[in-house]
């Protein structure tokens, strides 16, 4: 088997491929251009796009170039799969600020210096927006039939339901598989990578590029990510695991990837670090404490830079130790004048963004999880004082795991 394919199988990201024996022997044979599709719905990604971007990663490790699509013109459609209801439209300076935010948080993951596999990034608006409608039906559409469609389970399972699927939404798989026609014509792409919910779109592409241009193209999809308790990765009680430290600081990535259930330390070693297969095994059977802040340190490594992991490292041994000065810490800004507002505690967990409900806080307080410079508060009304701040300085804890540094100034 290739290279690329058994790391690929090895590591846990394989779940479908089309002609696998006959994209084994390309690859062994030539280095490729292989692309994967991300949507621009929001300013940063999450933790749930992060096997995607370490197969883009994997593919540079071996030699071929990335190349990453991101979606200015499917993303002012929505892609209906996985979806019970149609997506908020966003405009158009939304979008394209969106494409500069994940643009520069997909750089800190991939290597742009080596020419050779330096990732390529294109916006699909730049064929999409020029479309002639009455062209593309005689010439793409013409390729794709009604009964087929609907058999693909983003379409079926919103029908079945009796949910509304708007047309807009309906075309969107034969764009997609036009995008992956326009990649292969362009960039000379030959392969497209996605998650197990995209493989009808894929296929199509394959199908669309093979009946309209007699080359061969490839699709091979990745499987969806649970964690051990059954919940979808990337999502906790907290909120989305973003990828931009403008809505998630890198103490907060350490932690999550820290608090990983021991069931799943050694696969998410597999899948989001870089670290051999063979060290992995090795390392099975280690204090699994250690494996997951190892887990911690790379994750965040890869993302935010050593010092980022380092320092987040640091910082939870300081907050365990109850140092409420704890320089690692991330922190907050307020001003004195605030305080004169009577401030409280409330107020105080909302403006920290520790929580952002009102009545999960107040749960919080009946299970006697709330803390300031490690001192227990029972009282929800509990005002905030200047007299609590050490040097300008308080912690503010959530249990014993979640702490920040509130700062005056």
């Amino acid at each position: 088997m290739n290279k690329f394919l058994k790391e690929f199988k090895d590591r846990g990201f394989f779940y479908q491929c089309t002609n696998e024996e006959d994209l084994s022997k390309l690859l062994d044979k030539e280095k490729i251009s292989g692309y994967i599709g991300f949507d621009c719905t929001a300013e940063s990604l999450h933790v749930g796009s992060l096997l995607q971007i370490m197969c883009l990663r994997l593919l540079q490790k071996h030699g071929h170039r990335p190349i990453v699509l991101l979606g200015g013109g499917t993303t002012r459609i929505g892609d209906p799969s996985g979806k019970d209801k149609t997506r908020k439209i966003l405009n158009e300076k939304e979008i394209d600020q969106n494409i500069k935010n994940i643009e520069k948080i997909l750089k800190n993951f991939l290597d742009v210096k080596n020419p050779k596999t330096k990732p390529v990034f294109v916006n699909n608006y730049s064929w999409l927006k020029s479309l002639n409608y009455i062209s593309f039906l005689r010439d793409i559409g013409k390729h794709f039939t009604i009964n087929k469609m609907l058999s693909f389970d983003s379409v079926k399972t919103r029908l079945e339901r009796e949910q509304s699927l708007s047309y807009m939404e309906f075309n969107y798989m034969i764009l997609q598989a036009y995008d992956f026609l326009e990649l292969n014509k362009k960039k000379n792409c030959t392969l497209q990578i996605g998650g197990s919910d995209q493989w009808g779109n894929i296929v199509n592409g394959v199908e669309l590029i093979k009946r309209y241009s007699n080359k061969q193209a490839y699709g091979l999809t990745t499987p969806l990510i649970t964690l051990a308790s059954g919940a979808k990765m990337g999502k906790t009680e907290a909120g989305a695991i973003w990828l931009d430290k403008k809505f998630l600081s890198a103490y907060d990535y350490w932690q999550f990837w820290r608090n990983t259930d021991d069931r799943d330390v050694v696969k998410f070693l597999k899948i989001f670090t870089d670290l051999d297969i063979s060290e992995i095994d090795n390392l099975q059977n280690n204090n699994i404490n250690e494996l997951k802040i190892l887990l911690a340190n790379k994750a965040t490594a890869m993302l935010h830079g050593k010092k980022a992991a380092e320092n987040s490292e640091q910082a939870a041994k300081e907050a365990f130790s109850g140092n409420s000065l704890g320089a690692n810490l991330p922190s907050v800004k307020i001003k004195s004048k605030e305080l004169h507002k009577q401030m409280s505690i409330m107020d105080l967990i909302i403006l920290s963004k520790l929580e952002n409900s009102k009545s999960e806080i107040r749960r919080l307080f009946k299970g006697n999880a709330i803390k300031i410079n490690d001192e227990l508060i029972k009282d929800e009304k509990f005002i905030i004082k200047k007299e609590l701040f050490n040097k300008n300085y308080l912690k503010l804890s959530i249990g014993k795991k979640r702490h920040i540094k509130i700062e005056l100034s």
